[in-house]
Formats: structure tokens, C-alpha cells, sequence
């Protein structure tokens, strides 16, 4: 198998998702000069970081990270843009399986009972093929040792990109779009919500209103770029 796998590569070489050189032997998905040259936050290790700062007096949440800044141009917004329009799903599983193993290692994201991903219309998912944010819980779960739960938390309308939209809105554009199929799944759970990118936190917030209102249940928040 170890002969037919180089053999492989010498035809069909694996190449970095962040910088398109070949990966040697131990490496996955990323080389390890893009693994240190990733601009990691370490808001994990604090509590009121600028991600839960965003959401203080809008959500009840009990915590908030992002796993690293977002800077335009830079290598995170290549790999975004591989996940999210190039359809490279390992970049997705590959830096939620990072994030995971930051998260695994502080007490209070270890309380976390469930993750859940931030779910796109069934249209948009139809087209593109796939959820970014579901590869990215796919690998966090996995790092963390936490059930997923897809198809429970759904958008019922399908709306337009927020990308060129200001804070209000974003707001406007997302406000009331998400319920829960199911609450009694949820009660009594802390649930990690996950999405690629927070900017405003408009569509994490409206996330969590529906969350929220079942009884017992907290939430916390996750993203893998903080812009």
C-alpha cells in the first residue's frame, strides 16, 4: 500500500491547500509553514474576546471565539475561498479538526454537549453542493469527540449574500429566517454553533434566537475566521 501510495504521488502529487507546494509524508491538506503562518486569535483562552464582544446585548451566549483573523489578501481568505467556491471540503474539515484540538483543550468548551452548524437554504445547498459550515463542524466534531447534529436547526427562507450588506442590513436580511424542527432534541443541551466567518454576527445571532427560547439550553459560538 505505502508503494502504490508514493507511486501515487509521484503522478498525482498532493499539493498545499495554502500555498500549492507538495506535501511530504505526515502532512494533510496544509504544509507546516502554512500551519504556523496561520494567524490564530487565541481568543479561546479569553473569555470577553472581541468575537463575544460582538454579541454582548444582543445574545445570551456563554462563549465566543474565532480561530483566526481574517486578512484580506492573505492566506486564510485563500483557503476560505477554496472551501467555500473551489469545493475543497478537506480545507473545511481540516481547520475545524484545528480548531478542535485548541478547544479541546480549555474546560468550558469541553462542557460543550453538541455541535451544530449554521445551515444554508436547501436551494443554496443544492447548488453549491454542500455547507462549508457543515465540513468544518465535520472536523471539529471529530477533534473535539462531540455528537453533530445536522437537519435539526433550518433556514426557512432563502436570502440574499450578505457580503456587500452593512450591519443593519445584514440584519434585516436574516432576522426570523431560522427555526428548530425539533426542540426536544435540544433541551437541557450546551450547543456549539458553528459558521465559516463572523463579521457582524447578524446571522449567528438570529441563529440563536430559536435556540435559546428552548428551555434549558445554552450557546456558544464558533467560527473559524473573525473579520
Amino acid at each position: 500500500m505505502r508503494v502504490i501510495d508514493d507511486l501515487l504521488s509521484l503522478f498525482y502529487p498532493r499539493l498545499c491547500a495554502g500555498c500549492g507546494t507538495s506535501l511530504v509524508i505526515g502532512e494533510n491538506v496544509l504544509c507546516l509553514n502554512c500551519l504556523a503562518d496561520l494567524p490564530r486569535t487565541g481568543f479561546h483562552h479569553i473569555k470577553e474576546n472581541p468575537v463575544y464582544q460582538i454579541f454582548t446585548g444582543r445574545a445570551s451566549i456563554e462563549l465566543a471565539t474565532s480561530f483566526c483573523r481574517f486578512d484580506k489578501g492573505g492566506r486564510l481568505q485563500h483557503l476560505l475561498h477554496a472551501l467555500k467556491y473551489q469545493g475543497n471540503r478537506e480545507v473545511g474539515q481540516k481547520m475545524g479538526m484545528l480548531l478542535g484540538v485548541e478547544l479541546s483543550h480549555e474546560l468550558d468548551y469541553q462542557l460543550i454537549d453538541a455541535i451544530i452548524p449554521v445551515p444554508l437554504h436547501p436551494k443554496k445547498e443544492k447548488k453549491r453542493g454542500f455547507n462549508q459550515s457543515t465540513e468544518i463542524c465535520t472536523g471539529l466534531a471529530k477533534s473535539m469527540n462531540k455528537p453533530l447534529i445536522l437537519g435539526n436547526l433550518i433556514r426557512d427562507l432563502h436570502t440574499e449574500s450578505q457580503t456587500f450588506k452593512g450591519r443593519f442590513e445584514r440584519w434585516e436580511n436574516v432576522c426570523g429566517i431560522f427555526s428548530v424542527r425539533n426542540p426536544s432534541v435540544l433541551m437541557g443541551k450546551h450547543l456549539l454553533l458553528v459558521d465559516d466567518v463572523i463579521t457582524t454576527g447578524a446571522t449567528l445571532e438570529a441563529c440563536c434566537l430559536p435556540l435559546l427560547q428552548i428551555e434549558g439550553t445554552k450557546v456558544s459560538l464558533a467560527s473559524i475566521a473573525y473579520a
